[in-house]
């Protein structure tokens, strides 16, 4: 295999139907994706223990094992992979089903292949972080954290310097509250101003001292707040988190 080939995403395409989801997958071809594609429930869920995909598209009616059932077992073998339904009842309880077990959406048929290349798109960019803080040991320490999980991590130390370094394309700003010659709060109006968008996560070590100051960061739509010394768990949960709704958003779904 190619290192181009390599690169592509690939898509699993379920439907009971085989030419909806033959035409699915050859769309998918064109646009330089890699696709396969799956008749049923039970083919799809053999295929995900197979190997790993970046994500499957999967009609919700199919007769003996349904899409619903299927995602909960694919969900058990690859938890974080995004599953995206497809359906042309939109009022159907198997789609209610869908959302309440973790569905990333529910696309109605006939298909708008603008949202589902806005959603590959979305999911085949780079995820980066940009972490503020003033201690450059702590900057180095996550960003070295967060590249072993496969997330590009910049850092800016200089918070006078911030607006330079922000892009909107970053998936979210770990900001500091505490920074030399300034606060975090401060710096969040300022990216507020250019990226009213942008998920910013809010960290500090002083509970008591920046409590009031992590309170009015929330009222500038701050996406969260955690404390030093952080708890991977609880970041790497926010974070995706923040990937979920972007990827949602692609699919039209917030």
């Amino acid at each position: 295999m190619s290192k181009s080939e390599e690169d592509k995403l690939s898509i699993l395409v379920v439907d009971d139907e085989p030419l909806m989801a033959k035409t699915i997958a050859d769309i998918l071809r064109v646009k330089d994706y890699d696709a396969e594609t799956a008749f049923s429930g039970s083919e799809a869920v053999r295929k995900v223990g197979l190997r790993p995909f970046d994500a499957v598209l999967m009609d919700i009616k199919m007769p003996e094992v349904n899409g619903v059932e299927a995602f909960v077992k694919i969900k058990s073998i690859a938890p974080e992979m995004p599953v995206v339904m497809m359906t042309a009842y939109s009022t159907d309880a198997l789609v209610s089903q869908a959302r309440e077990q973790g569905a990333l959406g529910v696309l109605i048929k006939p298909l708008d292949f603008t949202a589902i290349l806005s959603f590959l798109s979305s999911l085949k960019k780079e995820r980066v972080i940009f972490i503020v803080d003033d201690d450059y040991e702590f900057c180095m320490t996550l960003s070295g954290i967060l590249q072993k999980r496969n997330i590009k991590a910049r850092y800016e130390t200089d918070p006078f310097r911030v607006m330079d370094g922000v892009k909107s394309e970053e998936d979210v700003v770990l900001l500091d509250m505490k920074l030399n010659g300034i606060t975090g709060l401060d710096v969040l109006r300022e990216i507020r101003e250019k990226y009213p968008h942008l998920p910013v996560i809010l960290i500090t070590g002083y509970v008591g001292e920046m409590g009031s100051l992590v309170e009015r960061g929330l009222e500038l739509s701050a996406f969260a707040y955690l404390y030093k010394p952080l708890e991977l768990e609880k970041l790497f949960a926010l974070l995706e988190e923040i990937k979920r709704e972007k990827l949602q958003r692609a699919l039209g779904e917030k």
